[in-house]
């Protein structure tokens, strides 16, 4: 039951995985962050304390409240730490071999009941539950960025989660101010599934010569009123990501309309990554 969870597990300090620690001490969890690297944990309270920051601007949470809030946050060099975690939520890299590990030594770490959640956007919940001795217990959970801000979580069941860890997640979700939606366990689950072959098909525009970034975008933003363009958003998002996204799409479902756009590829390649490289089909 969510009512009986107090200390939240969150492994992985970069963009999503703070978000994630934000959400879960604003409302009111001890959060152990876990990091391989220490200065990435560093780096993500200094990223929270400054969206704290914003929110007491916006008069959202007073400057107490942010004190509260980052006293929850204890920093975990070692993923030992998180053994008295009553939930835990992983939010690493898109990598298969990684999160095996990690899903590999909570099994062994924390407690049988404790339930183990994934907030990859594309990577087999059925896979990662086969990893552990408690299958029944591990679901997705996708936030979406930037996490503070955004209120859809996926929820993703896997071939062996149980109604009762869907129902708890489910509940959590609400405790975080959250809107849950549930889905099955296919590649890209359902935001993907949809959002990634409409970004893959913009970058094919640009190539083709259909349009420019610019003008892609603002169809789509005036047109289809989308509040940022497909390819603003795929700079935000990250060229690599959307790439790793895309062949997880194309090997699951086999179908050749996922395969990722050539120009795509040499983006990546280059390392024109977007924002995060400071070019990809704009410049920042």
């Amino acid at each position: 039951m969510a009512a009986e969870i107090k200390t939240v597990g969150v492994i992985g300090a970069g963009t999503m995985g703070n978000g994630i620690a934000q959400v879960f001490a604003q409302s009111g969890f001890t959060v152990r962050l876990h990091d391989a690297s220490t200065p990435a944990i560093d780096r993500a309270i200094k990223t929270i304390d400054k969206s704290l920051s914003k929110f007491i601007e916006k008069g959202k949470i007073s400057a107490e409240s942010k004190i509260e809030i980052l006293n929850r946050l204890k920093p975990a060099s070692r993923i030992e730490e998180l053994a008295d975690c009553d939930y835990v939520v992983e939010a690493v890299v898109e990598n298969l071999d990684i999160k095996r590990a990690i899903f590999t030594a909570l099994d062994t770490i924390t407690r049988p009941d404790v339930i183990l959640t994934s907030n990859t956007s594309s990577i087999s919940i059925t896979t990662l539950g086969a990893f552990t001795k408690r299958p029944q217990l591990v679901l997705g959970m996708h936030f979406m960025n930037p996490v503070p801000l955004m209120t859809l979580v996926e929820t993703i069941r896997g071939q062996a989660t149980s109604d009762a860890a869907m129902a708890t997640a489910t509940e959590l979700c609400k405790t975080l101010g959250k809107i849950p939606v549930e889905a099955a366990d296919y590649p890209g689950f359902i935001a993907n599934r949809i959002l990634m072959p409409m970004i893959n098909e913009a970058i094919f525009a640009v190539m083709e010569g259909v349009g420019t970034p610019e003008a892609i975008d603002q169809v789509m933003k005036l047109g289809m009123n989308h509040p940022m363009g497909p390819l603003t958003l795929a700079d935000f998002i990250g060229l690599d990501v959307c790439l790793a996204i895309l062949e997880v799409l194309h090997t699951g479902l086999g179908d050749p309309k996922y395969r990722a756009c050539p120009l795509l590829r040499r983006m990546v390649a280059a390392g024109q990554l977007g924002r995060k490289s400071g070019k990809g089909f704009y410049n920042y």
